[in-house]
């Protein structure tokens, strides 16, 4: 599992949502501006939605229950605004491809948010994502679990991606340092 953190915007709340593996390298993809050898399936459905002329007006993350996060894609062709339940890790990965806003209720923020005690402009560049008039803040190692870094770990190894192997060592070795 990878963690997946979203910013508020102007604010300094983060809040944390748990991705597999399949949707975190979907997200991946866009964040580092590159395209996969074969459409992903949030490739699939922003080319659908655009082929019929539907727009994706938000992603909605309204409730938070039993350690699960629910969403909803608002949809807008024409007149016709629609409501469509998602898991949201496939919403967050659809909304990152249309450049469509995220939002949640106060109430996740409060209950579940983290407040950094730097301001964003502290926080390094690369870090974030700027979407149509949002910033969200992908960091997929500082508020994992040492348990969950090693599985990823072991997991990034048998699927010979070296590069994230190396970053979640170098994760691990700077807890080690403090």
């Amino acid at each position: 599992t990878y963690g997946l953190v979203l910013a508020e915007e102007g604010g300094m709340r983060r809040l944390m949502i748990v991705v597999g593996a399949p949707e975190a390298q979907s997200i991946a993809f866009i964040l580092q501006n590159t395209e996969p050898p074969r459409p992903l399936t949030h490739d699939l459905f922003k080319t659908f939605m655009s082929d019929f002329g539907i727009e994706l007006q938000e992603v909605f993350i309204y409730k938070y229950q039993n350690g699960v996060f629910y969403s909803q894609l608002i949809l807008k062709q024409g007149e016709v605004v629609v409501s469509i339940d998602s898991r949201t890790s496939d919403a967050i990965g659809i909304a990152l491809r249309t450049k469509s806003q995220i939002y949640t209720t106060e109430k996740i923020m409060r209950e579940l948010s983290v407040v950094f005690n730097t301001s964003e402009e502290d926080i390094d560049e690369r870090d974030f994502i700027k979407g149509n008039d949002s910033t969200e803040y992908l960091d997929t190692y500082s508020m994992l679990s040492e348990e969950e870094l090693k599985a990823m770990l072991r997991d990034a190894i048998t699927q010979e991606d070296y590069e994230l192997a190396s970053m979640l060592k170098q994760e691990l070795d700077k807890r080690h340092k403090d």
